[in-house]
């Protein structure tokens, strides 16, 4: 048994926190692990291991984006996770978007650029146009990262260009989405032909615009609720619209849909997290206690529907 994690992600750091938590869980299993932290040597490490099966417990790109898939699948090496082209889509926020949309789930409106539109064909002079059609404030986030990286809040017009540098920064595209104001909810879903959606966990960041990276990763910077205080009906409706997200993108064995719950109680989904945290302060693991599941059961269901192909 494989462990893959760390990588060359701006996420490395929470990969290799999500990767210890998950070789701990796998050794109290029972399984022989061999942990792989993700570089150049990672193909010849893993002929040499030759591995039944490999954990992909990596965040970011190269880790959730199908790349290391791929090399799996070269390599006849049944993975745990989505496939290739699942991680591929949840990992573009458009294309995400863009299939939650056409299968009935709500997200909000937005706009999206290469950063070779602003230098070459003009996209500056459309600012104005999407302001009007969005509102202020507006979200501005690159559109290939995660973990809330490059993310800014423009309140005002003046502070867009500040916000598209910092969102250019991780990533050629970025994304102008308008901004819903509302509670922070994820629902994680297991399972692979037959998902089932945990209790929803609200994330509650202490003094903070949003649920920022360094509100998810530092410790008694958020305060979490799980499961979160809703009506039932809400639950039930978050519930329903992970799964649909979760089918829409072809996603396996494991994912993490982040949503909004606004003053009128109508919930809007934000992206889906092909691999989600597995470390203390994650979301994932806080949900499968609220229905009831220790870490460790969590992995072996993960485990269990390891696959090689989609």
């Amino acid at each position: 048994m494989a462990v893959l994690k760390g990588g060359r992600s701006l996420e490395r750091e929470i990969s290799l926190r999500s990767g210890a938590n998950v070789e701990a869980a796998l050794r109290r299993l029972g399984h022989d692990v061999v942990p792989i932290d993700a570089d150049q040597h990672m193909v010849r490490r893993l002929r040499e291991a030759a591995p039944d099966v490999a954990f992909v417990a990596m965040h970011g790109r190269g880790g959730e984006d199908g790349t290391v898939q791929e090399l799996l699948e070269i390599l006849e090496i049944p993975y745990t996770g989505s496939g290739v082209l699942a991680g591929m889509r949840a990992m573009d926020k458009v294309a995400a978007k863009a299939d939650f949309a056409a299968a009935g789930v709500p997200t909000p409106a937005g706009y999206a650029f290469s950063q070779e539109a602003f230098r070459e064909l003009g996209a500056a002079d459309a600012l104005a146009e999407i302001q009007r059609r969005l509102g202020l404030p507006l979200v501005v986030k690159p559109v290939r990262q995660g973990s809330a990286l490059g993310i800014r809040l423009a309140r005002e017009p003046g502070e867009i260009p500040a916000a598209l540098m910092a969102a250019l920064a991780y990533d050629d595209r970025v994304l102008l989405e308008r901004c819903v104001a509302g509670r922070e909810l994820a629902v994680s879903v297991l399972g692979g032909d037959d998902p089932w959606a945990l209790p929803v966990v609200e994330a509650i960041p202490r003094g903070r615009e949003f649920y920022d990276f360094e509100a998810r990763y530092t410790p008694g910077l958020t305060d979490f609720v799980a499961p979160a205080d809703l009506p039932d009906h809400v639950s039930q409706e978050a519930a329903r619209l992970a799964l649909a997200c979760y089918r829409a993108l072809g996603c396996r064995g494991f994912g993490r849909v982040d949503m909004l719950l606004d003053a009128e109680e109508s919930l809007w989904v934000l992206e889906l997290n092909a691999i989600p945290g597995m470390t203390d302060t994650s979301l994932l693991p806080k949900a499968a206690e609220a229905a009831g599941l220790g870490f460790d059961d969590v992995v072996a269901r993960v485990l269990a529907d390891a696959a090689l192909g989609p």
